[in-house]
């Protein structure tokens, strides 16, 4: 007897323990049961063999060098360790590698901008210098690395490393008044860009902006911090139809410590400079307030003349981006929505058209670069449908195109220089972040760097249900949806729908990508008999010019008529009790729940 009653307690506990266990809020946010790996942020070195990062060790800060080829620690190129290196937590070579640029004390100010005391170690010298012993912003070294160009308190300086000799080359810089080499906060947000000056290859002369912005209102905004009672931080900030800060373009030649103010029409916006390779051509992108119609003019600092050698229009916005990459010749590679996807184009350095680089009904999503010894251009694409990401070389005559990750779900790469190599993030929904090391020429994997396998094994032992990926018809359109339906579906039973979506100018939530956090909850609400969908409505991204601009003038009308429509379709499927029907979004995607309950309260029960 005693024998049988402890085969069935054994029996019963195996049964137990081989349960799936439910996700819990404190597993999702705050035990990290579902923290994924991933590498440490790396630089490749010239060579295109190695690549350095940042390590701690013992509380020190460390630039490691290491290997491409077998990941082999190669040594450390500079440590805090030293007693005259400072704890840094970011860091850039010179042009040569010679010199290292060391930051210190960084604190952020907006979304990209940082500020923080920054040095320069010189390895053959083994010494260091301070750059400016006062807090300075967007450092960056000369071609030659002989000098650092920053900006202090809203003025542009150059520090002489060898002389060890700071001059400030403007003066009229002052808060809330005149900025020199930074952007506003308009330009920080809206065009991504934070340092507004850059070097020529020869390093004799400096572009800047310059912005005025003593006619924008002043805006307050309440800062909740450590104390008890918060504080007000106040800015320019022009909102919807006031006026922006005045723009001009100045250049600075640093042999002849002289100024020349660069005679553009005028001109509502430059969201970007480039240098071409000729060091006295100088490419200034600019924009009209509606943001259709991009002009780019070629400067010559001989003679301070600006000559409009290309143009770019759009019914109804032209998207900035740096996919920019002049040749020896300086033809250029470009990136334009022009034929209704997004492709790539080679331009003559006249500006005019020599050939479109892709075509077809899917879209480039990210520009890695152009290898030019062997013509080969990398890039990252929604060939294999707009869920997918693959990555992808091609030449500049749009031949001999190589699919360099075959592997399905989404795959994002980081080149080494020269083009050697590259390492291939891959995910899905249901595979997690793997970081493998690839042969840039054809893609062959050469090595796992991280697999994940843990949180993998983590993942299996709770109860979840794969995504299942489809299309909606509404309207006119395939909308591309995923939807999470309990471990025990039953489609005789009805369940409450829970719509998740974002919706936001050329977002995009349906993806076959590993999601994080969002998906663990939503798993979780599975659990508790919930059925998840998301659908991504007019105004998402990646499946073309027309769809991700169908909302121009008209934001939030079509995408919240979508939200709705996707709504009552999926409510009459028999497994879904339309009585319990919520949607919740964060940022643009709660503006847009909040649109969805105002004007589907006969559709939705509930919006957060």
């Amino acid at each position: 007897m005693k024998q049988l009653m402890l085969t069935v307690l054994l029996s019963l506990s195996l049964s137990l323990s081989a349960q799936q266990k439910q996700i819990t809020l404190e597993d999702i946010w705050s035990n990290g049961t579902f923290r994924s790996e991933s590498i440490a942020s790396l630089r490749s070195m010239n060579n295109g063999y190695d690549y350095t990062v940042i390590e701690f060790n013992e509380g020190d800060s460390e630039i490691v060098q290491y290997e491409y080829k077998g990941m082999t620690k190669k040594g450390v190129v500079l440590t805090s360790g030293d007693d005259e290196i400072p704890d840094f937590s970011t860091y850039a070579f010179s042009e040569d590698e010679s010199k290292i640029l060391i930051g210190t004390k960084i604190r952020p100010i907006f979304r990209r901008s940082r500020i923080g005391v920054y040095y320069v170690y010189t390895s053959k010298a083994k010494s260091l210098v301070v750059v400016d012993s006062d807090p300075i912003q967007s450092p960056a070294f000369s071609p030659n690395g002989d000098k650092v160009a920053y900006v202090k308190d809203n003025n542009i300086y150059i520090f002489d490393i060898e002389n060890n000799l700071r001059t400030q080359i403007t003066s009229d810089g002052e808060k809330g008044k005149i900025i020199n080499g930074l952007s506003d906060w308009v330009y920080e947000e809206e065009f991504s860009i934070v340092r507004a000056f850059e070097w020529n290859s020869s390093g004799s002369h400096i572009a800047y902006l310059k912005f005025n912005e003593s006619e924008v209102p002043m805006f307050s905004m309440d800062i909740y911090g450590k104390d008890l009672y918060q504080y007000p931080y106040t800015f320019k900030y022009p909102k919807a139809g006031e006026k922006n800060a005045e723009l001009s373009l100045h250049l600075f030649d640093v042999n002849q410590n002289s100024h020349a103010k660069v005679k553009l029409p005028e001109v509502d916006y430059i969201p970007r400079i480039k240098w071409m390779n000729e060091p006295e051509l100088l490419t200034v992108q600019t924009l009209n307030r509606h943001q259709n119609h991009l002009k780019m003019f070629q400067v010559n600092t001989a003679n301070n003349s600006a000559d409009l050698f290309f143009e770019e229009k759009d019914d109804a916005y032209v998207d900035i981006h740096d996919n920019l990459t002049f040749l020896a010749d300086d033809d250029f590679i470009w990136t334009s929505e022009r034929d209704g996807f997004n492709h790539l184009y080679l331009y003559n350095s006249d500006g005019t058209l020599k050939r479109q680089i892709t075509t077809g009904n899917w879209e480039v999503t990210a520009y890695y670069g152009y290898d030019s010894k062997r013509d080969r251009i990398f890039y990252q694409s929604t060939e294999q449908g707009s869920t997918q990401r693959h990555v992808y070389s091609i030449n500049t005559k749009g031949k001999r195109k190589t699919l360099l990750t075959p592997e399905s779900g989404t795959n994002s790469a980081q080149f080494s220089k020269q083009f050697y190599y590259f390492i291939n993030t891959h995910h899905s929904a249901n595979t997690p972040y793997q970081f493998t090391l690839h042969l840039a020429r054809n893609g062959m994997q050469m090595m796992m760097l991280k697999d994940n396998k843990a949180l993998k094994n983590r993942v299996a032992n709770f109860e979840m249900t794969p995504k299942e990926f489809s299309t909606l018809r509404v309207g006119d359109h395939d909308l591309n949806m995923y939807m999470i339906k309990p471990l025990d579906f039953d489609a005789s039973k009805t369940y409450p729908l829970l719509m998740f979506q974002y919706s936001g100018p050329g977002s995009q939530q349906v993806g076959d990508r590993w999601n994080g956090t969002n998906d663990y909850w939503h798993q979780m609400l599975a659990q508790q008999g919930y059925i998840i969908a998301c659908v991504d409505g007019r105004g998402t991204g990646f499946k073309g010019r027309d769809f991700k601009k169908s909302t121009y003038l008209n934001l939030v009308k079509y995408e919240t008529e979508d939200q709705i429509e996707a709504a009552k379709i999926l409510s009459q499927r028999s497994y879904i009790d339309e009585e319990r029907t919520g949607i919740w979004g964060w940022s643009f995607g709660g503006h847009m729940s909040t649109n969805a309950i105002l004007k589907g309260n006969d559709t939705f029960e509930v919006a957060i």
